[in-house]
């Protein structure tokens, strides 16, 4: 399948999919999720989590880690900055987003995978960070891990169309499994937010119970990872303009 083919393809399986519209509309919020690639063997696998069932939004789902910033993203040190064309893609086509801000939004990312996963990225090379925010950072402290921005790539972007319950535009940022540098046990659990992980090939991640959006992304990332998986190649964009969705690059 060509480029031109596939982006129809995956902006028609957006426009196909069967979603309620019987919400008061509201304003998209800024979001961040991370997908964790292996890629030490011949076919990669992303690391996926169950939602649990007693969620209201998107109950029993396969889903990459992710949610919206919070207060100590914007104040937590970094070993390493994004690289300039992620900084540069991650503020065009918006209003108002500064560095500041896209740098809160991929330790956002972070972040929330660790909540989620109890996996923490970044690197012991450096020692512990001297100082984190109250909460989920001190982790990163306590096991001596630096965030670094440096292994983040930035992949995709998507806005939620309008009147669903929930409205994000999501920033997707990849980072290979190398980057893992420490794991706190017993995050996962059938009480916790995610209540499985899975490691899976991109064609086995796809034939699992995903949010439209998701399968997107996969299919996008396939595409990327085939590419050479280079921080310059185009960055797709997905949001609907006068009802339909639309695919561009950034």
């Amino acid at each position: 399948m060509n480029d031109q083919a596939r982006h129809l393809t995956t902006t028609e399986r957006l426009n196909n999919a069967a979603r309620e519209r019987r919400w008061e509309n509201q304003r998209p919020k800024d979001a961040a999720t991370l997908i964790i690639i292996d890629r030490r063997r011949r076919t990669p696998k992303v690391l996926m989590g169950r939602r649990h069932e007693g969620h209201k939004f998107m109950p029993g789902k396969f889903v990459f880690p992710g949610g919206r910033i919070e207060a100590g993203d914007r104040s937590m040190p970094v070993a390493g900055m994004l690289h300039p064309v992620s900084e540069a893609r991650l503020v065009s086509r918006v209003t108002r987003l500064s560095l500041a801000r896209a740098r809160a939004l991929a330790l956002a990312a972070v972040r929330e995978t660790f909540e989620e996963t109890g996996l923490l990225i970044g690197s012991r090379d450096y020692g512990p960070p001297e100082h984190a925010p109250e909460g989920p950072w001190r982790a990163f402290v306590e096991h001596g891990v630096f965030p670094d921005l440096e292994a983040l790539q930035f992949v995709a972007r998507a806005i939620t169309p309008p009147r669903r319950p929930k409205r994000f535009d999501t920033r997707f940022f990849a980072v290979d499994a190398t980057a893992i540098a420490a794991t706190v046990p017993d995050i996962v659990g059938p009480q916790s937010e995610l209540t499985e992980l899975v490691w899976v090939s991109l064609p086995d991640a796809k034939r699992l119970d995903l949010p439209t959006i998701t399968h997107v992304i996969i299919e996008e990332l396939e595409a990327r990872i085939a590419a050479g998986f280079a921080h310059e190649l185009p960055v797709p964009f997905y949001y609907e303009r006068r009802g339909r969705f639309v695919r561009e690059e950034l």
